[in-house]
């Protein structure tokens, strides 16, 4: 019984650290995000591609527009780690989430508001509209 016990090794556990670039992370990390989507979370997939992540090395850093985005992009990053780190063979994957007040919502514009930046851009647009007594429907 002696002789059994010194021969057992003990297997170790060997991860995969196989090279991947900034594409493939993208295209798992916009897969992973559909994913979610079609199980019904949404609110999850609008914020996996609120921005595209970048790459440094093993580390994916992403950015989201404000804390509470983060807090729900964080209670939901162990599943998007591991799906990456499966699919793209590489353990040593971490995201580092970065919060960035200054990104600016998409915001849809009304007849007065284009008509107001064109013309901040050009404002011989009111010339042309007073000559010609154009009615612009504000």
């Amino acid at each position: 019984m002696e002789a059994n016990s010194k021969s057992y090794v003990k297997p170790t556990t060997v991860f995969l650290t196989e090279e991947f670039n900034e594409t493939d992370m993208r295209l798992h990390w916009n897969k992973y995000a559909e994913r979610l989507g079609q199980k019904g979370l949404k609110i999850m997939e609008s914020i996996l591609l609120i921005s595209d992540p970048t790459l440094d090395g093993t580390t994916i850093y992403y950015e989201l527009p404000n804390e509470g985005s983060k807090l729900d992009f964080e209670g939901q990053m162990n599943g998007l780690l591991g799906y990456l780190k499966g699919h793209l063979h590489n353990h040593d994957i971490t995201i580092e989430v970065i919060v960035n007040e200054e990104i600016k919502a998409v915001r849809a514009l009304n007849d007065q508001d284009r008509y107001n930046r064109f013309l901040e851009i050009n404002p011989s647009i009111e010339l042309l509209r007073t000559t010609f007594g154009l009615d612009i429907n504000l």
